[in-house]
């Protein structure tokens, strides 16, 4: 039976113009001009320059009985902007701005898949139909350079895409020829093929230097793989009745092989090109922490001036009389505009108030590690503690931490490195995790390769060392540190 009820009931919602300020903070310096650049695209009303003198026009109109609410209500606003300051931010006297080199050469170079195209170009195919289904597997090549599409899916995409009925074997045919192209390896469909063919691809080229250690890796590679990667030696020595230092030197000629074909083009292409912007400047200035944002991304905003003219032109136009129908559609979208403006620049305002905000306490908060770059100085700090410092929620906090960097004497950080959970040591006193996980870093780093510490044995070195941590626990960081378990670090 259906009943009517009343009832009452509390819901926060944000604000378009709240939630453009959470987009616009998540946005590092460095993808913050391209942001401003689509807003300057799709807002005439807005524009990059100084704030500039503008005049300011009494255009009071008396009150018309022949006029509408409308009216009233865009008269008002249009009193209430051209009377208004202008609105304008600018960061050039607070902040600092890194300077770059507008006339540095770059290399222009080929992407791994344009090489591969280049190479494709110098083979000779007996018809376009073969040169096709080439293409198609080299576009089916992903970004490590591997083929991980069986041959029936690329017959179904030469089909579909191309029209073009391709057999198994004319597929397997390309890939066979693919395969011996440069970086070697490229095309594989797994780990275990990459490495053969780079292992044969030396040998074929008559690579005389350690051919004994060649040939017993390709076994190893071909019989032997899985006991390979999980490193269990011993078994390998038993199964090909060798030396460990006949191992030893093919599992050298192994590790000189390249698990990323791609890699060889691709990543110095990237690294080339790739650099942190820092969003905060730390200078130590005797011993007073100085903050500054780096704004070079961030242009000078303002309303267009053309926009103040458009309301003048209309001011003058209606005076005395009832405004059109296109008149008011006319300046609704002026007024849409202006008010969209403003709330972007505003929304830039704010980021930047609760960047400031935000990394000031931190750096206030870790001012020993500011001061003298020891990361043991690193105090314990989560997500709370600068928000209960300024009165900021902690998702905001979160949201300006994730993807910042800020840069010291002492180099570039992530700001999410800065926090951590504490950990008590057996003197009772509170350290932070970072600095467990360094001690750990150490301890492995230093660790016998041939016999590898168990997390057990690493428990004990942390306890020798005052830290109070259970044995999960240093699983735990291990992991996170990307540190593999002790039987994968051994090595002969």
């Amino acid at each position: 039976m259906l009943k009517q009820r009343l009832s009452q009931k509390m819901i926060q919602k944000l604000s378009p113009q709240q939630i453009q300020v959470m987009k616009l903070l998540q946005i590092p310096t460095a993808s913050l001009d391209q942001r401003i650049k689509e807003e300057l695209e799709s807002n005439p009303a807005l524009e990059e320059g100084e704030e500039e003198f503008q005049e300011v026009f009494d255009l009071e109109k008396e009150d018309s009985g022949e006029q509408d609410s409308d009216d009233f209500e865009l008269d008002d606003y249009i009193n209430e902007y051209i009377e208004d300051d202008p609105v304008s931010y600018k960061l050039k006297d607070n902040s600092v701005s890194i300077e770059e080199d507008r006339n540095i050469p770059y290399a222009v170079e080929r992407s791994f898949h344009e090489e591969l195209e280049r190479q494709l170009g110098l083979l000779n195919f007996q018809d376009e139909r073969m040169q096709k289904i080439a293409q198609q597997i080299i576009g089916s090549i992903d970004d490590d350079g591997y083929l991980r599409r069986e041959p029936i899916a690329i017959i179904d995409d030469l089909l579909f895409s191309q029209n073009i009925d391709a057999e198994v074997e004319e597929v397997e045919k390309m890939i066979k020829r693919i395969q011996r192209f440069d970086p070697p390896g490229v095309a594989a469909k797994d780990l275990q093929e990459c490495l053969l063919i780079q292992l044969e691809d030396k040998i074929d080229k008559g690579e005389e230097n350690n051919i004994e250690a060649k040939n017993l890796a390709l076994k190893i590679l071909e019989d032997y793989f899985e006991e390979f990667t999980k490193k269990h030696y011993q078994k390998l020595q038993r199964s090909l009745f060798i030396s460990e230092s006949q191992l030893k030197d093919a599992i050298d000629e192994i590790l000189k092989l390249n698990p990323k074909p791609a890699a060889t083009i691709d990543s110095a292409r990237r690294n080339s090109t790739h650099y942190i912007v820092p969003d905060f400047i730390i200078h130590n200035r005797d011993g007073e922490l100085e903050l500054t944002l780096n704004n070079k991304n961030a242009p000078d905003l303002r309303i267009n001036d053309q926009y103040l003219e458009m309301l003048k032109s209309y001011k003058h136009a209606t005076d005395g009389r009832r405004s059109s129908k296109k008149e008011k559609e006319a300046i609704m979208f002026i007024k849409q505009k202006i008010d969209s403006a403003k709330w972007f620049i505003d929304a830039i305002l704010q980021r930047q108030d609760t960047l400031f905000k935000t990394m000031y306490s931190i750096m206030q908060y870790q001012k020993e590690y500011f001061l003298t770059g020891d990361e043991r100085r690193i105090k314990p700090m989560i997500l709370k503690d600068i928000a209960d410092i300024t009165n900021l929620d902690i998702s905001t906090i979160s949201r300006v931490a994730n993807s910042k960097f800020v840069q010291s004497e002492f180099g570039s950080r992530k700001l999410k490195s800065f926090f951590s959970e504490s950990l008590q040591t057996m003197d009772g006193e509170e350290v932070s995790t970072l600095e467990v996980k360094n001690i750990l870093e150490d301890i492995i780093a230093a660790e016998n390769k041939k016999k590898p510490l168990s997390d057990e044995k690493l428990k004990d070195h942390l306890r020798g060392r005052g830290y109070n941590i259970a044995r999960r626990t240093v699983a735990k960081y291990r992991e996170q540190l990307n540190i593999p378990v002790a039987r994968l670090r051994k090595e002969l």
